[in-house]
């Protein structure tokens, strides 16, 4: 048998090695290991030197000899290091008995072996061809390390270099060297690199080296369901237990919940093809990945199975403790994804179920994590809209129920973002309250109100003047100088105060004290009025409304829409008539004006005028439109239904 066949040889009765690893090197002249150089240096010497006779017959006292190099055969045979020396055609020509030692073989049976076979140089393509070339003369030199299987049973690490021989000897030298307990070393030092020193598990290293492996085309697109499924857990409350009872009884909890999300994993592989992957990515958070996993039944299985076990108490060192997971779950297709891709949903998803009340598992919901990004996007562009002048300002009419004509309108901010297109309030005003933002798109709103109003003002000034009521956020009284903005404002606009009214939400204003309700005051000396938006939907503290600078309740909408009966023979809902009709008149007792919002029918405004509010807000009379639709409804005798609707 040839050791320069074309195909790989099998492998002998020491087994087939796994490959780890190759170094190929280019030629570059003789090179040779340190068992070559010696080789090389003691070249072919007669085992026994013969002295020449002396000349004529004359005999001469013998010359003083010197010591000769060891010979070839004599450093081969003693050397340490375990060597074969293989022909051109890749057959062992001959081996030391260091070589028959560390494979555990007959040296007898190693002469006339093949050295691939030996060593394991054919179990891949790319060592194999290196190889053929080195025995043909066209590489320098080979270096591999091999797991190879001893007779005796156990596994042997070996690393392997092949080196050319002088021209002159023709063939290749193998050198061999045990290398098996650097490797255990290595695994040792692996093993504690890639493990959690508290839980035992698996770390964040090694979890996203197992994950982007997993992740791989090669890994499923030949076999499996070529899907992947994560759930990242999170316990409820760690911190308290750290703060409380110490780090030392932490460490227990964490180790205990570290053994029952292994033994979860252990039940779910006995009815899968495998068992998923649980590590600790740090903290008080794990991780269990599920590779081919069969859709999101499956992983909805594995946690509610996690949720179960951690809610069992723990006994911890006489201690008794109860704890709960929050679980984010996320299982999709692996092609396409990646692991920064997965582990983002996988985070997302653990926070809506946290923010959904914690304990329980989430599915990672592909249409609520577009909101979060769109939410997150109008976020970040906030404040540069602001400055980019993207945002804009309709007016709502606020109509007399009495006369129906215009006596006011109210500002309402519009977004025209060019991704997103016309966004209304309640996208983002939530948003610029988070992050502070209200205070200048407030003092922007303010003075374009007041602008505008005081342009209609002056181009209609034989008409009763119009006031514009702007919407204020708590934040901007605790951030900003509200009243110092509303002075400046009036000053630089020239808008009498008493044509401004200012909104705030009832929660916002009930229980008002401290520098709000001082603003509040401040404000109503100034002759500014002040609504109260959405009345009746807060907790309505009635003996506090009276101690409150407010000339204004505008009712919710949600009464109104009771009154949306347009069959006159029917009776309207008596409860709402008679909260509205409550409402309405302990408010004029206490010298205010009642707006009713969402008034959208005749009927509601008939039986609205008769309950006796003073002004209604709604589509009945117009939706927001733009200012100079507004201009059209000032000097009208009376606003008809919808004229100033689009």
């Amino acid at each position: 048998m040839s050791g320069t066949s074309e195909g790989p040889t099998p492998a002998t009765e020491l087994g087939r090695a796994v490959v780890t690893e190759s170094e190929i090197l280019a030629p570059s002249g003789a090179e040779f290991a340190g068992a070559v150089e010696a080789v090389e240096a003691a070249g072919p010497v007669p085992d026994e030197a013969v002295e020449p006779g002396a000349p004529d017959g004359l005999a001469e006292s013998p010359a003083p000899r010197t010591p000769s190099p060891p010979s070839y055969r004599s450093v081969f045979t003693a050397a340490p290091l375990a060597m074969a020396v293989v022909d051109r055609e890749g057959t062992v020509t001959g081996a030391n008995a260091a070589l028959a030692d560390l494979l555990g073989r007959d040296q007898d049976t190693l002469t006339g072996a093949v050295a691939a076979d030996l060593v394991d140089l054919a179990s891949d393509a790319r060592t194999w061809h290196a190889y053929r070339e080195l025995l043909r003369g066209r590489r320098a030199r080979l270096r591999c390390t091999r797991r190879l299987k001893h007779p005796e049973g156990h596994a042997l690490w070996v690393r392997v270099t092949v080196a050319p021989l002088p021209a002159g000897d023709g063939g290749v030298l193998v050198s061999v060297a045990d290398v098996s307990d650097h490797r255990a070393l290595q695994a040792r030092l692996r093993h504690l690199r890639m493990h959690d020193p508290v839980t035992r598990l698996p770390n964040r290293t090694l979890f996203f080296e197992r994950l982007t492996t997993a992740l791989e085309a090669e890994s499923y697109a030949e076999s499996g369901t070529g899907r992947i499924g994560l759930c990242y857990l999170d316990l409820d409350g760690f911190k308290a237990v750290n703060d409380t009872l110490g780090h030392r009884v932490g460490d227990q909890l964490l180790a205990a919940v570290a053994d029952r999300l292994t033994r979860c994993a252990q039940d779910a592989g006995r009815t899968r093809a495998g068992i998923p992957l649980v590590a600790r990515l740090g903290g008080d958070e794990f991780a269990l990945l599920v590779e081919d996993s069969t859709g999101t039944e499956q992983l909805a299985d594995l946690a509610e199975s996690l949720l179960d076990a951690i809610q069992e108490p723990f006994d911890l060192s006489g201690r008794r403790l109860s704890v709960s997971a929050s679980i984010g779950v996320v299982e999709r297709h692996a092609a396409g994804t990646t692991p920064t891709a997965l582990m983002q949903a996988a985070d997302t998803t653990l926070y809506w179920a946290k923010a959904d009340g914690k304990a329980r598992w989430t599915l990672f919901d592909p249409e609520r994590n577009a909101s979060r990004v769109t939410r997150q996007a109008l976020a970040s562009s906030l404040r540069p809209a602001i400055d980019r002048g993207e945002f804009a300002l309709e007016y709502q009419p606020l109509v007399g129920m009495d006369d129906d004509r215009v006596h006011g309108v109210e500002a309402l901010i519009r977004w025209h973002h060019p991704r997103f297109g016309t966004l209304t309030p309640n996208r983002f005003i939530s948003l610029a309250e988070e992050d502070g933002s209200i205070v200048p798109l407030g003092r922007w709103v303010l003075r374009t109100a007041c602008r505008q109003a005081r342009d209609w003002q002056t181009r209609y000034p034989d008409e009763p003047p119009i006031f514009v009521s702007v919407n204020v956020a708590v934040r901007q009284v605790w951030d900003s100088d509200l009243v110092a903005d509303v002075a400046d404002t009036l000053e630089e606009t020239g808008l009498p105060p008493r044509l401004l009214q200012l909104e705030l939400t009832e929660s916002a204003v009930m229980g008002s004290s401290g520098r709000p309700l001082q603003a509040l005051k401040a404000l109503s000396d100034m002759g500014v009025r002040i609504a109260i938006d959405d009345f009746g939907t807060g907790y309505s503290n009635l003996a506090y409304l009276s101690r409150l600078p407010v000339s204004v309740l505008k009712l919710d909408g949600s009464f109104v829409r009771g009154f949306q009966i347009e069959d006159r023979t029917a009776q309207p809902g008596a409860a709402d008539e008679v909260i509205v009709e409550a409402m309405v008149q302990l408010a004029h007792r206490l010298g205010l004006t009642v707006t009713a919002e969402c008034v959208e029918t005749s009927a509601q405004a008939t039986r609205l005028r008769r309950i006796g509010c003073d002004t209604g807000q709604g589509w009945l009379y117009s939706r927001p439109v733009p200012p100079d639709r507004i201009s059209e409804l000032l000097g009208t005798p009376g606003v008809q239904a919808g004229v100033g609707n689009p």
